[in-house]
């Protein structure tokens, strides 16, 4: 009878040339999986109509939504340090991010796939045609990136799609 067990020479010659194989295969299934979505937190009046179409739109590309309703949005504002020249109607968050108004979702997973030093993203305003906001001729509106020293411009969308 022969002996089929390996020498420690032979185990760890074997394991690196099947690492080597199946390394490139690791690294194409984690670039090709989706950003792992959170939990999304919006707070809203009870008034808004396109503040539940946004969440649904949201929904649909695959987060989860919580929808808070608050009696002083403008409050909520001010405690996530969301400026009067960034606001919309509804401010969300999301993995310590805040998302101000119809941002689009394309927009939120690549804010939470680059991870810049920012307090959020907003869509000042309620831009015609943003997710949520459906109604008559889609406008081009900006996106801008904000903290406590400003905001700068992130890029132009129209409707869900960034120009």
């Amino acid at each position: 009878m022969s002996d089929h067990r390996l020498t420690r020479r032979q185990s760890i010659k074997l394991l690196m040339s099947t690492s080597a194989f199946l390394l490139p295969i690791t690294r194409l299934r984690a670039a090709s999986q989706p950003v792992n979505l959170e939990n999304i937190k919006m707070h809203k009046s009870a008034t808004c109509g396109c503040c539940g179409k946004w969440a649904q739109k949201m929904r649909e590309a695959g987060f989860n939504v919580e929808e808070i309703i608050e009696a002083d949005m403008q409050a909520v504002k001010s405690r996530l340090g969301v400026s009067s020249a960034m606001q919309s109607c509804h401010t969300s968050e999301i993995a310590g991010y805040v998302v101000e108004g119809h941002v689009p979702a394309q927009a939120i997973k690549q804010l939470l796939q680059d991870r810049p030093r920012v307090s959020g993203i907003a869509a000042p305003g309620m831009p015609s045609g943003s997710p949520g906001m459906e109604m008559g001729a889609p406008e081009v509106y900006m996106l801008y990136l904000f903290d406590a020293a400003g905001a700068r411009p992130l890029g132009k969308w129209q409707g869900d799609k960034a120009l």
